[in-house]
């Protein structure tokens, strides 16, 4: 005697050939769209990086027909020449507080700010090597 094999045990899960077909179809039409959406995910936070290095590198807007590739790479390098973190948080600190009174002093000229401004913060920054917090 041969067993009996009902046509719904031949199909896995149960599911028959409509349903796998119509199941790859939607598969087929959302690919597309996940994909799109995917890309302007990734487009936005390149904007945004962009956005984000080019003041830090003392670029300009002149730089707004960046490449994805050049943005990346303007963005490792920045990193890259970051000084390394160091092993203690008070020297880390002092190393990063050192740092920001730079970069303020460096970016400061480029701003909109009239000369008078601009002497009075660059005196100030001048004046602070480092803040009194060990009173």
């Amino acid at each position: 005697m041969s067993p009996n094999v009902t046509s719904e045990a031949r199909q896995p899960l149960g599911r028959t050939v409509a349903q796998r077909k119509q199941a790859h179809e939607l598969r087929k039409t959302l690919k597309p769209l996940l994909e799109k959406r995917r890309r302007a995910r990734i487009n936005d936070s390149l904007s945004h990086l962009k956005s984000l290095i080019l003041p830090l590198i003392g670029k300009n807007a002149r730089y707004s027909k960046l490449e994805k590739a050049d943005i990346l790479e303007m963005t490792v390098r920045f990193l890259r020449d970051l000084p390394s973190a160091s092993s203690k948080p008070a020297e880390s600190y002092t190393e990063g507080y050192k740092a920001c009174l730079q970069r303020v002093t460096t970016l400061l000229p480029r701003t909109s700010l009239d000369q008078s401004a601009c002497q009075r913060v660059t005196d100030f920054v001048s004046s602070r090597t480092l803040p009194q917090i060990q009173q």
